[in-house]
Protein backbone atom coordinates (compact mmCIF):
# COMPACT_ATOMS: atom_id res chain seq x y z
CA UNK A 1 0.00 0.00 0.00
CA UNK A 2 3.09 2.36 0.56
CA UNK A 3 4.45 2.66 -2.64
CA UNK A 4 0.84 2.46 -3.93
CA UNK A 5 -0.04 6.02 -2.11
CA UNK A 6 3.15 7.41 -2.38
CA UNK A 7 3.12 6.61 -6.49
CA UNK A 8 -0.41 8.27 -6.53
CA UNK A 9 0.65 11.08 -4.14
CA UNK A 10 -2.37 9.78 -1.91
CA UNK A 11 -1.33 10.27 1.65
CA UNK A 12 -2.62 6.87 3.71
CA UNK A 13 -4.58 9.11 6.28
CA UNK A 14 -7.21 9.92 3.49
CA UNK A 15 -6.91 6.99 2.36
CA UNK A 16 -8.01 5.34 5.75
CA UNK A 17 -10.70 8.00 6.24
CA UNK A 18 -12.27 6.93 3.34
CA UNK A 19 -11.33 10.72 1.85
CA UNK A 20 -10.38 10.38 -1.34
CA UNK A 21 -12.35 12.05 -4.00
CA UNK A 22 -12.80 11.05 -7.29
CA UNK A 23 -9.38 12.50 -8.64
CA UNK A 24 -7.52 10.50 -5.91
CA UNK A 25 -9.07 7.54 -6.65
CA UNK A 26 -8.19 8.09 -10.21
CA UNK A 27 -4.57 8.38 -9.26
CA UNK A 28 -4.98 5.36 -7.48
CA UNK A 29 -6.35 3.23 -10.00
CA UNK A 30 -3.36 4.64 -12.26
CA UNK A 31 -0.67 4.01 -9.99
CA UNK A 32 -1.48 0.70 -9.52
CA UNK A 33 -1.66 0.02 -13.12
CA UNK A 34 1.81 1.52 -13.13
CA UNK A 35 3.12 -0.74 -10.39
CA UNK A 36 1.59 -3.83 -11.05
CA UNK A 37 3.32 -3.50 -14.73
CA UNK A 38 6.53 -3.26 -13.36
CA UNK A 39 8.98 -6.22 -12.18
CA UNK A 40 8.99 -5.64 -9.05
CA UNK A 41 8.17 -8.56 -5.91
CA UNK A 42 7.15 -8.59 -3.10
CA UNK A 43 7.38 -10.54 -0.12
CA UNK A 44 5.90 -9.59 2.87
CA UNK A 45 6.04 -13.09 4.83
CA UNK A 46 5.95 -12.13 8.78
CA UNK A 47 9.26 -14.48 9.45
CA UNK A 48 12.25 -14.90 7.06
CA UNK A 49 15.08 -15.97 7.05
CA UNK A 50 18.10 -15.84 4.68
CA UNK A 51 17.55 -19.36 3.44
CA UNK A 52 14.32 -17.89 2.36
CA UNK A 53 15.56 -15.22 0.38
CA UNK A 54 18.04 -17.59 -1.17
CA UNK A 55 15.55 -19.84 -2.17
CA UNK A 56 13.02 -17.20 -3.53
CA UNK A 57 15.29 -15.61 -5.36
CA UNK A 58 17.36 -18.29 -7.16
CA UNK A 59 14.18 -19.17 -8.00
CA UNK A 60 13.07 -15.56 -9.35
CA UNK A 61 16.06 -14.80 -10.76
CA UNK A 62 16.01 -17.94 -13.04
CA UNK A 63 12.16 -17.32 -14.10
CA UNK A 64 12.29 -13.67 -14.83
CA UNK A 65 15.58 -12.50 -13.65
CA UNK A 66 16.33 -10.01 -10.88
CA UNK A 67 18.15 -7.14 -10.54
CA UNK A 68 17.85 -5.52 -6.77
CA UNK A 69 17.14 -7.27 -3.70
CA UNK A 70 15.99 -5.11 -0.66
CA UNK A 71 15.66 -5.96 2.42
CA UNK A 72 13.12 -3.80 4.28
CA UNK A 73 14.68 -4.16 7.05
CA UNK A 74 17.56 -6.58 8.44
CA UNK A 75 17.04 -6.64 12.43
CA UNK A 76 13.08 -7.80 11.70
CA UNK A 77 15.01 -11.36 9.64
CA UNK A 78 15.25 -14.83 11.64
CA UNK A 79 18.50 -16.70 12.07
CA UNK A 80 18.74 -20.66 13.47
CA UNK A 81 21.75 -20.18 14.85
CA UNK A 82 21.13 -20.36 18.15
CA UNK A 83 23.39 -17.63 19.63
CA UNK A 84 22.93 -14.36 21.17
CA UNK A 85 21.24 -11.78 18.65
CA UNK A 86 24.41 -9.93 17.75
CA UNK A 87 25.58 -13.09 16.52
CA UNK A 88 22.40 -13.97 14.78
CA UNK A 89 22.95 -10.28 13.16
CA UNK A 90 26.29 -11.13 12.09
CA UNK A 91 25.20 -14.63 10.59
CA UNK A 92 22.16 -12.27 8.20
CA UNK A 93 24.26 -9.69 7.22
CA UNK A 94 27.47 -11.88 5.99
CA UNK A 95 24.75 -14.55 4.13
CA UNK A 96 23.17 -11.69 2.71
CA UNK A 97 26.67 -10.24 1.30
CA UNK A 98 26.94 -14.20 -0.19
CA UNK A 99 23.89 -14.42 -1.31
CA UNK A 100 25.02 -11.32 -3.34
CA UNK A 101 28.13 -12.66 -4.78
CA UNK A 102 26.54 -15.55 -6.06
CA UNK A 103 23.35 -14.14 -7.38
CA UNK A 104 25.46 -11.17 -8.87
CA UNK A 105 22.60 -8.37 -7.60
CA UNK A 106 23.09 -5.81 -5.05
CA UNK A 107 21.59 -6.31 -2.12
CA UNK A 108 20.12 -3.21 -0.01
CA UNK A 109 19.69 -4.31 3.36
CA UNK A 110 17.75 -1.46 5.43
CA UNK A 111 18.88 -1.41 9.33
CA UNK A 112 17.39 -0.05 12.18
CA UNK A 113 20.18 1.86 14.29
CA UNK A 114 20.99 1.90 18.50
CA UNK A 115 19.73 5.08 20.12
CA UNK A 116 23.25 6.41 20.77
CA UNK A 117 22.39 9.08 18.10
CA UNK A 118 19.78 10.45 20.22
CA UNK A 119 21.92 11.16 23.07
CA UNK A 120 24.37 13.27 21.43
CA UNK A 121 24.11 17.02 20.44
CA UNK A 122 24.21 16.12 16.48
CA UNK A 123 22.04 13.58 15.90
CA UNK A 124 23.50 12.77 12.71
CA UNK A 125 23.66 8.97 12.61
CA UNK A 126 27.48 7.47 12.89
CA UNK A 127 28.56 4.05 11.21
CA UNK A 128 29.48 2.89 15.03
CA UNK A 129 25.30 3.68 15.54
CA UNK A 130 24.24 0.26 13.37
CA UNK A 131 22.36 -1.79 15.68
CA UNK A 132 23.53 -5.32 17.61
CA UNK A 133 26.14 -5.94 14.99
CA UNK A 134 29.49 -4.34 13.85
CA UNK A 135 29.28 -7.14 11.27
CA UNK A 136 26.77 -5.42 9.10
CA UNK A 137 29.83 -2.28 9.28
CA UNK A 138 32.13 -4.86 8.32
CA UNK A 139 30.19 -6.47 5.77
CA UNK A 140 28.66 -3.99 3.97
CA UNK A 141 29.89 -2.02 0.51
CA UNK A 142 28.31 0.78 1.04
CA UNK A 143 26.55 2.46 4.20
CA UNK A 144 24.02 5.29 3.61
CA UNK A 145 22.23 7.01 6.56
CA UNK A 146 19.46 9.21 6.45
CA UNK A 147 19.10 12.44 8.42
CA UNK A 148 16.08 15.22 8.99
CA UNK A 149 16.92 17.87 10.94
CA UNK A 150 13.24 18.82 11.09
CA UNK A 151 12.21 15.31 13.10
CA UNK A 152 14.76 16.58 15.69
CA UNK A 153 13.77 20.24 15.36
CA UNK A 154 10.11 20.97 13.67
CA UNK A 155 11.04 24.60 13.12
CA UNK A 156 14.12 23.68 11.31
CA UNK A 157 14.96 26.57 8.30
CA UNK A 158 15.76 22.66 6.54
CA UNK A 159 12.33 21.07 6.65
CA UNK A 160 11.66 18.90 3.76
CA UNK A 161 15.11 18.32 3.40
CA UNK A 162 16.76 15.05 4.29
CA UNK A 163 20.46 14.34 4.16
CA UNK A 164 21.91 11.32 2.66
CA UNK A 165 25.39 10.69 4.17
CA UNK A 166 27.13 8.09 2.43
CA UNK A 167 29.51 7.01 5.67
CA UNK A 168 31.47 4.03 4.20
CA UNK A 169 31.92 3.67 0.29
CA UNK A 170 34.62 0.54 -0.31
CA UNK A 171 34.50 1.50 -3.97
CA UNK A 172 34.28 4.92 -4.06
CA UNK A 173 33.93 8.35 -2.11
CA UNK A 174 31.57 9.22 0.51
CA UNK A 175 29.84 12.11 1.22
CA UNK A 176 26.68 14.38 2.23
CA UNK A 177 23.41 14.63 -0.51
CA UNK A 178 20.70 16.58 0.60
CA UNK A 179 17.37 15.69 -0.79
CA UNK A 180 13.46 17.07 -0.98
CA UNK A 181 11.49 14.68 1.28
CA UNK A 182 7.76 14.87 1.11
CA UNK A 183 7.17 13.39 4.65
CA UNK A 184 2.95 12.92 3.68
CA UNK A 185 4.21 10.55 0.79
CA UNK A 186 7.08 8.91 2.22
CA UNK A 187 8.98 10.01 -1.09
CA UNK A 188 12.62 11.37 -1.79
CA UNK A 189 13.56 13.40 -4.70
CA UNK A 190 15.76 15.36 -6.10
CA UNK A 191 16.35 19.20 -4.65
CA UNK A 192 16.16 20.30 -8.16
CA UNK A 193 13.04 18.41 -9.06
CA UNK A 194 10.19 20.44 -8.44
CA UNK A 195 6.48 18.96 -7.66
Amino acid sequence: QRVLFSEAKVTSGDARRGQLGPEKWQRVVDAASKVHSLPIYFDDASVITVTDIRAKSRRLKSMKGIDLIIVDYLQLMEDSSGDNRQQEIANISRNLKNLAKELDVPIIAVSQLNRAAEAREDKRPRLGDLRESGAIEQDADIVMMLYRDDYYDPASELTGIAEVNIVKNRSGETGKISMNFQKEFTQFNDLARQQ
